[in-house]
């Protein structure tokens, strides 16, 4: 794994969040326009939940698994910005922290940097060279192999 495809791991996290939040409440507005058909036939005695059951069910699983991956998103950024700030570089450090921790755009981290895109992206190939020496990096990468 790349010292970049380590780093994106918090977006792809976050992106999975975000999506997980979205079907959470599109459940819940589902949930709660439910309504009750009343009519004078007699209900069936199965034991099978209804609708507003399975969907309440479906609200609370899904809560549970969002608060693993917002535990595991994290754990996930704690690690990245300890790798970070392994590098000297308090101007690669910066570059790196609003790409993969805040999750800016190259041209947003261009101008609060006061500098073109391509010296922007051509500071992050450096910064990520410098990623690859840190010994955290080293301990990751020498792991994932």
């Amino acid at each position: 794994m790349t010292a970049k495809e380590y780093l994106s791991q918090a977006y792809r996290l976050d992106q999975r969040i975000q999506s997980k939040k979205k079907q959470i409440t599109l459940l819940e507005t589902m949930a709660t326009n439910c309504t009750s058909t009343l009519t004078g036939m007699p209900h069936n005695p199965s034991p099978a939940t209804s609708p507003m059951a399975e969907a309440i069910s479906k609200i609370v699983d899904m809560k549970n698994e969002l608060r693993e991956e917002l535990a595991q998103l994290l754990h996930c950024q704690i690690h990245i910005l300890k790798m970070i700030h392994d590098v000297e570089n308090l101007e690669y450090q910066l570059l790196l922290e609003k790409r993969y921790l805040c999750y800016q755009s190259w041209d947003d981290i261009a101008y609060d940097l006061d500098y073109s895109v391509s010296w922007t992206l051509k500071l992050h190939r450096k910064a990520l060279e410098a990623i690859d020496e840190t010994a955290a990096y080293k301990e990751v990468h020498d792991e994932l192999e």
